[in-house]
């Protein structure tokens, strides 16, 4: 039987908006998630909720292999969504990966063209653990003087990855970290330096 999508669509699918949006603006914020969601698993809730409010007919999805494997997973992806799914990481405005610590490389998706640096994907990582605490230390636009960033698990070359993606703005990915309960946000616009 397939699993429910949000319990209110319109309204669920704008607080879980409102709160990516929050996330990406003011980069190093954690913002709450309540998303009401029991998606077939892998899909946790939090990658789930993001899908819901954010995919759809021209915005296709990449799954990461742990997800692929899941027919329930595409089946619930689909019918909430209308969003294709694509096996080319190339092809995908937005990427869900449940085992980030083995997220492909960056370039591996669409990183936008000079004339149209907004046609690049998201990736939208799960991950147990985030704190705005410790960890990274983050400067660019929607910060005031600077912001932590710590997240976990995560591949071992992150701090790489997102100085080379910095480095090519306004190409690149933007990243959603999506935890329990919680979302941050780091933009290609975001300086990352390690803690």
């Amino acid at each position: 039987m397939l699993a429910r999508g949000f319990a209110d669509p319109v309204h669920n699918a704008q607080r879980v908006f409102r709160a990516v949006m929050d996330a990406l603006a003011r980069p190093g914020t954690i913002q709450a998630l309540a998303t009401g969601l029991a998606p077939p698993a892998p899909l946790t809730p939090e990658l789930a909720a993001v899908a819901l409010a954010l995919a759809d007919a021209d915005a296709p999805l990449w799954l990461d292999a742990g997800l692929a494997e899941s027919p329930a997973v595409a089946e619930f992806l689909r019918f909430h969504t209308g969003a294709r799914i694509t096996d080319d990481p190339a092809e995908a405005a937005f990427a869900l990966v449940s085992d980030a610590a083995a997220c492909p490389t960056f370039d591996a998706f669409a990183q936008g063209t000079p004339a149209y640096p907004d046609r690049s994907a998201t990736l939208v990582l799960a991950v147990s653990d985030l704190s705005d605490r410790e960890g990274w230390h983050l400067d660019g636009p929607g910060i005031r003087d600077s912001a932590r960033l710590a997240a976990s698990p995560l591949p071992a070359d992150m701090p790489a990855r997102l100085a080379r993606n910095h480095a090519g703005f306004p190409q690149g990915i933007d990243l959603i970290l999506a935890a329990p309960g919680r979302v941050a946000a780091l933009p290609r616009s975001t300086r990352v330096q390690e803690g």
